[in-house]
């Protein structure tokens, strides 16, 4: 590697001044290892390491040296981020590195300004900053306008690598970009900027899909962060209405206002329901101790202008503040120095945590610290034993010690059949082109990177049943977007590849509708006098206007609460679950865990590994099974005729092994607590030693997936699944939902 004064002195002069102006000690290692393989070679580039760990200059330094050096006769470099929070983060900082040089930086989204578009498309120049959307809309609508923007482009940095890989979005990324290579005629270099990865495999494999390029991730280690984890658990009795039970759930919600009160901090909740119900009770307590109303709200749901307010708050200084936030704040936006992370419940994966937990401890020698904070109702009646378990508490351990102790994160999986997408990529290119022959279409279509799985067969049946449905139709000179096809790619949602529900804007009364500011949006129309949470603040409806999509509504006292659907699809993975069972398995008492959080786990324990029924089986046999977590296959009797097998699998291979039961016969179906896989509960006559003797055949025979039999509403989510075959569809979920790999790892 370059020596760090060898590649200051090899950057732009104006970024030389920049570096003294900011009092930059040293160039940081991932910034020299970028730097000389902008510099030194034409390979594609993956930078992956920690939250600030300098990823974005290590990108942008040299690339801005190598369009001084050599401008572009077009836009030199195209930044793509999944946020437009981030791109005008980005924007700003670059703003202030390039005040000094002739290099303009544009925003390209659906907010910039259309006068700043016009300017660029007159001179291309510089550096633009866009979204997937935005990408798509400019070749389907003005590909002219998009070779004149390219024509000499050098560069497509892509930010949020991991966001972006396991979903159509990404792979909708991708397509467009492949079309754009094909528009200009050759194939810019790619920059790939993502959090802490695992195995960077499918990360490289996915950054340069339709380059043919070779990737190179230097290996630059992140110095030791030190860091702060702690567990609480908070006992609750919310199914006894006493004043009891109401002093256990203060507790929680004191803890929590402890934990954020007088300090800058982001507190996450896995739903934007919690998120609003936690600073709901923060403003509550912070108003019932005198404290200064800091706490702020930070989702998708909430409107873009009190969003950007919630940023801005959140980097404007030292002042105390604390913004309840789902993913939206997981992602790279520039927060300036935050002191601590509350997270109630477990974050939904590893790469999550570490997301999360990188916010904090920014400044050199800060300890970055996370608080963990559960609650689980101990007042419910009996049930089956894993029912009564909080399966998150034991993820959380387990994501913990993957992370501190092995640096696990989870692998990025690559979509084989992502058939919405087939049906949306089609549709744009016919929108770009007007007719194609289906030859040609077919060409164009399936030579794309991401569809290289989807034989010729399957695409037509694709084109026929469009052809059936409206979709297409048939003119002299090929194929063409029919009337029912029309109506879809007109619509302004038509860009975004992911599913947004039907949702109702929600503005505060001011007299005058035009006026009313917009607070964001909810999912239900609720009627007048009816009350809800939203932004931190109860609402009362004043009125509906179920035409116009809009609600009116005034502000309140009191906390209401919102619910939100949840339409994501959250995959575990085998090694979390593996790790959990070792959890179960273990007596180790975890330093990261209070006194309550370890009481709770070692109850679990003794729970999981007393889980056993006795009763009479139709020989007359006893049911016995001991402490069966210990044992090699986790099969518990619940009765004579019913069992929970426990595989401990991720989701792909549970659902694997589901169906593998299935077609042997035995009555089966996943238990899931929220989104976990926990176990499959199985209904035979056949009894315990059958079904062990069926499970071990399957781990050591394997089984045939395309032999499942599979139900008609199965599907992988997809925002044009309606266009598409329903035998598509299943061989989509075949494929890319089910892993019978897996089923030799099974317990």
């Amino acid at each position: 590697m370059s020596s760090n004064n060898e590649i200051f002195y090899r950057l732009a002069p104006f970024i030389q001044d920049y570096i003294y102006r900011n009092k930059w000690e040293e160039l940081r290692d991932i910034q020299v290892a970028a730097a000389e393989i902008i510099f030194d070679t034409d390979d594609n580039l993956l930078l992956t390491s920690g939250t600030a760990s300098g990823k974005t200059e290590a990108a942008f330094l040299p690339v801005i040296t190598q369009l001084w050096e050599n401008p572009s006769g077009s836009v030199g470099a195209l930044y793509v981020s999944p946020l437009k929070a981030l791109i005008n983060d980005q924007f700003e900082r670059l703003e202030e590195l390039l005040e000094e040089a002739d290099i303009p930086v544009t925003k390209w989204h659906g907010d910039a300004s259309p006068t700043a578009k016009k300017k660029l498309v007159k001179n291309p120049r510089g550096i633009m900053q866009t979204t997937p959307e935005s990408l798509e809309s400019l070749l389907m609508r003005n590909s002219s306008n998009a070779y004149r923007l390219f024509s000499d482009l050098r560069f497509v940095i892509i930010d949020e690598v991991h966001y972006f890989m396991d979903n159509d979005r990404g792979l909708q990324l991708l397509s467009v970009l492949e079309r754009l290579q094909r528009l200009i005629g050759f194939v810019p270099r790619r920059i790939g900027l993502s959090a802490t990865l695992g195995d960077c495999t499918n990360a490289e494999k996915w950054l340069c899909m339709g380059t043919n390029a070779p990737c190179n991730t230097p290996k630059v280690h992140d110095k030791n962060r030190k860091v702060r984890l702690s567990v609480r658990f908070f006992p609750l009795a919310e199914k006894i209405p006493n004043s009891d039970s109401k002093t256990l759930l203060e507790q929680y919600y004191e803890y929590l206002y402890e934990s954020t009160h007088a300090k800058r901090c982001i507190l996450f909740s896995n739903s934007k329901g919690e998120v609003e119900e936690n600073i709901a009770h923060m403003k509550r307590l912070s108003e019932k101790n005198h404290g200064n109303d800091c706490y702020l709200v930070h989702h998708a749901n909430i409107s873009p202008a009190l969003r950007e307010f919630a940023e801005k708050r959140m980097k404007s200084g030292e002042l105390p503040v604390c913004t309840g936030a789902t993913v939206t704040l997981e992602l790279g936006i520039d927060l300036g120095h935050l002191e601590r992370i509350v997270q109630t419940g477990c974050p939904l994966t590893v790469s999550g945590l570490v997301q999360r937990l990188g916010r904090t401890g920014r400044r050199g020698d800060d300890v970055g610290e996370m608080r963990f904070a559960f609650r689980w109702d101990m007042s419910l009646p009996p049930n089956t034993f894993y029912k009564e378990v909080n399966w998150d508490l034991v993820m959380c351990a387990a994501m913990i010690l993957l992370y501190t102790r092995e640096k696990w994160v989870e692998p990025m999986y690559l979509p084989k059949l992502p058939y919405s997408l087939l049906y949306h990529q089609t549709m744009s290119i016919l929108a770009a082109s007007g007719s194609v022959q289906p030859k040609e279409l077919a060409r164009q279509v399936l030579t794309l990177a991401v569809f290289r799985y989807v034989s010729k067969d399957d695409y037509l049946l694709l084109l026929r049943h469009m052809l059936e449905n409206g979709q297409l139709e048939r003119g002299e000179d090929g194929l063409m977007i029919g009337e029912k096809g029309e109506a879809a790619v007109n619509n302004y949602e038509f860009l975004a590849v992911f599913s947004v529900p039907v949702e109702y804007t929600v503005r505060s009364s001011a007299g005058n509708g035009a006026s009313a500011e917009i607070i964001g949006t909810v999912q239900n129309p609720f009627p007048p006098k009816s009350q809800f949470a939203l932004a931190g603040q109860a609402w009362e409806v004043t009125e509906l206007d179920k035409k116009q999509q809009t609600i009116y509504v005034k502000k309140i006292e009191g906390i209401s609460a919102n619910m939100w659907t949840d339409t994501g699809n959250e995959y575990v993975h085998t090694k979390v679950m593996k790790k959990m069972l070792e959890v179960l398995r273990s007596d180790e008492q975890y330093a990261f865990f209070d006194e309550s959080a370890r009481k709770r786990l070692d109850d679990i324990r003794r729970l999981c590994r007393n889980a056993t029924m006795s009763g009479e089986t139709e020989s007359g046999n006893e049911l016995t099974g001991g402490t069966v977590f210990d044992g090699e296959r986790v099969v518990v009797p619940l009765s004579e005729t019913v069992f929970a097998v426990f595989p401990f699998l991720g989701t792909r291979g549970t659902m694997a092994l589901l169906y593998a039961l299935r077609e042997r016969g035995f009555q089966a179906n996943v238990w899931l607590q929220r989104y976990i896989p926990v176990c499959i509960e199985v209904q035979t006559d056949m009894g315990r030693e059958a079904l062990i003797a069926a499970l071990n055949k399957i781990k050591e025979n394997g089984a045939d997936k395309y032999s499942f039999r599979i139900p008609e509403n199965c599907e992988i989510a997809g925002k044009f699944n309606d266009y598409i075959p329903r035998r598509l569809l299943t061989k989509q979920y075949i494929e890319d939902y089910l892993d019978t790999d897996e089923l030799k790892l099974m317990e």
